[in-house]
């Protein structure tokens, strides 16, 4: 099959590369055009488009999805399956072009978690397991019919970047089962309405900085769920002597005590903990609003409490 891969970053580049691995007929990607970042706004390339390059694979980076310019030389390359990985939402004239249809690789166990933020969400509400699904794109974002899937037993204590590279490597492997399922055609679709009757469904919206401030008034778990959900971006963070501290790791304890949820307890080397409402949570990897990240010991050292 000639097939074209979507994706931009990381995430995406392990199943590019599974896929090229597998034998894998990759006519072009399509990734995100390039931006400016850094002091010097220098031209920034996405990760898939830097693995493209690097591989001689023909690249496509339209600003808008639905451009003239870009649809036909999308149908100029006579693909018959589209492959998506962590990209944009896709409209209807792209994603209903090819005859076998568009793949989309998703980071939970759909129906639960659709949505952008999968792997934060799954964490910060403390799930026991998560996983990798395959499925055909449709209308509307996430609910296309399930092709494969592959589950992954959480241990509650990683965090989102942890989960993330997990998830990004198992992934690849079910992306590339899916591909040769498609082509052989041994594969069975399982719409997602048969699925959600009677099910509670649990969404993964993107998140805001809003979203990472910690009301310390929760249970400590609930805080800690928290913490590792966001770690190590967009990061968890609290109020300390007027500045932001963000909260890369922590440890939490169930303890009956009198101080008020939001205030800390400190030796001033080598512990700093908050109270929240039926316990403490520890921090052990922490970053000051100006400064870099430094383990609690070393981050004791350098402040004032």
């Amino acid at each position: 099959m000639r097939i074209v891969f979507m994706g931009t970053p990381q995430f995406a580049v392990t199943s590019l590369d599974a896929l090229i691995t597998a034998g894998c007929d990759i006519v072009a990607v399509v990734t995100a055009p390039d931006k400016p970042a850094g002091r010097g706004q220098k031209l920034n390339e996405s990760a898939v488009k830097q693995y493209a390059v690097a591989n001689g694979l023909k690249v496509l980076q339209p600003e808008k999805l639905k451009n003239p310019e870009f649809l036909e030389e999308l149908r100029e390359l006579g693909a018959d399956l589209q492959v998506v990985v962590a990209f944009r939402m896709l409209p209807e004239v792209v994603w209903s072009m090819p005859p076998k249809g568009t793949l989309n690789l998703h980071a939970s166990l759909l129906p639960q978690y659709r949505g952008a933020a999968p792997i934060n969400w799954v964490l910060i509400n403390g799930e026991a397991e998560s996983g990798v699904t395959t499925f055909f794109l449709k209308q509307e974002i996430d609910t296309g019919d399930i092709l494969f899937t592959e589950k992954v037993t959480l241990t509650g204590h990683e965090t989102a970047g942890e989960l993330h590279d997990r998830l990004m490597n198992k992934g690849a492997g079910l992306l590339v089962k899916t591909v040769k399922g498609v082509e052989s055609g041994r594969y069975n679709e399982h719409p997602q309405s048969q699925l959600i009757a009677g099910v509670e469904l649990k969404h993964a919206p993107k998140i805001f900085k809003e979203d990472c401030l910690i009301n310390w008034n929760q249970p400590a778990q609930t805080i800690y769920n928290k913490i590792r959900g966001l770690s190590p971006i967009p990061t968890a963070y609290t109020i300390l002597n007027g500045k932001n501290l963000k909260i890369f790791r922590a440890d939490y304890e169930i303890e009956k005590h009198d101080i008020h949820t939001g205030h800390f307890v400190t030796d001033n080397k080598t512990y700093l903990k908050f109270a929240a409402n039926d316990g403490f949570v520890s921090l052990t990897e922490v970053q000051l609003e100006g400064k870099k990240q430094m383990g609690i010991e070393e981050f004791l050292r350098g402040v004032r409490l």
